[in-house]
């Protein structure tokens, strides 16, 4: 196995127009969450992963196991709670350029999370483990599971690669901060935006973001700039990997996970961290132009035609 992930995969409900979400009446529902989002980026590469989670006995639990499961996620440690209910989500498009989300995940099956769940799983058996930022802020014993999960995968000398993704509806205060900070302690591998560089630590300059996050124990830092690129900080190299233009974004959300994706692959590929972000910033742009958060995830080929497109034609005969 090569990924192992853990956290909460909700179902979304898009609106096919624009506009309030009092005045929508027709929706289309999708399977969504940042983590199994990355895991579907890089099953489409080719690569093996497995999931922890909890999901409601409800269908919309049943959709979830399916859709992940169907994707070439393993599911064999995801529990169906016949307790809670699986969580939802709505995505408003106010207008074309401005998208919001309502979440509806208070006391979801996934927010029960706990060591228990984490404690039968054979870390070993992978080469990452992937977390973000978004699991231990859903609940005590979720960010509890959270770190039972580092603490095995530093015991099995694998790699933990951290996005703190962060979500200020779920996270209060100091407390909140210092849990992210926690976290990216105890990753080897950081993905933080400029935004969240702001949250943690007072600044969206990218080296002192990078900066920050070694200081606090990580290895190798990410900093997501967005249009920009990404800038990249190890124990021994830094630099800057410019962003693929892209003629119009669609639909913003879901970009990380999928610039997440392209960085893992880059790094199960044994590709240099700069060739890995420099693929991860690829994916992130191709997902940008597509509605949706997985839909626009590419195969291999796809990949590989969008890195080569500055030369190539418009349309791929």
């Amino acid at each position: 196995m090569d990924v192992l992930s853990m956290g909460e995969t909700m179902v979304l409900f898009s609106p096919r127009s624009s506009g309030q979400l009092r005045y929508e009446t027709d929706f289309q529902t999708k399977v969504a969450g940042a983590e199994t989002n990355t895991l579907i980026g890089l099953a489409k590469l080719g690569y093996k992963s497995s999931w922890i989670s909890r999901v409601g006995d409800d269908e919309f639990g049943r959709k979830i196991i399916h859709a992940v499961r169907g994707e070439g996620i393993g599911t064999e440690s995801v529990t169906i709670d016949d307790r809670h209910s699986t969580g939802l989500f709505f995505k408003e498009k106010t207008t074309e350029a401005l998208t919001s989300v309502q979440y509806y995940r208070h006391q979801s099956a996934a927010s029960f999370l706990s060591v228990n769940d984490v404690e039968p799983v054979d870390v070993s058996r992978f080469q990452y483990v992937y977390l973000t930022g978004i699991t231990p802020a859903l609940s005590e014993t979720c960010a509890d599971a959270v770190h039972a999960l580092m603490r095995k995968a530093i015991a099995a000398s694998v790699p933990v690669v951290f996005d703190p993704n962060i979500r200020k509806k779920l996270l209060h205060g100091e407390i909140g901060k210092q849990l992210m900070k926690d976290c990216m302690a105890a990753s080897t591998i950081a993905l933080p935006g400029r935004q969240e560089g702001d949250y943690l630590f007072g600044t969206t300059n990218e080296k002192q973001i990078a900066e920050a996050c070694m200081e606090l124990g990580a290895d190798t830092v990410v900093v997501k700039l967005g249009e920009d690129g990404a800038y990249f900080q190890t124990k021994i190299e830094s630099g800057y990997v410019p962003a693929f233009s892209v003629p119009r974004v669609v639909d913003p959300v879901g970009a990380g996970d999928g610039f997440a994706a392209g960085l893992l692959a880059g790094l199960l590929e044994k590709k240099s961290i700069e060739e890995s972000v420099k693929q991860g910033c690829a994916i992130g742009a191709i997902v940008t132009q597509v509605n949706g958060d997985i839909e626009g995830l590419p195969t291999r080929n796809q990949l590989t035609t969008f890195m080569e497109a500055d030369s190539a034609d418009d349309v791929a005969r």
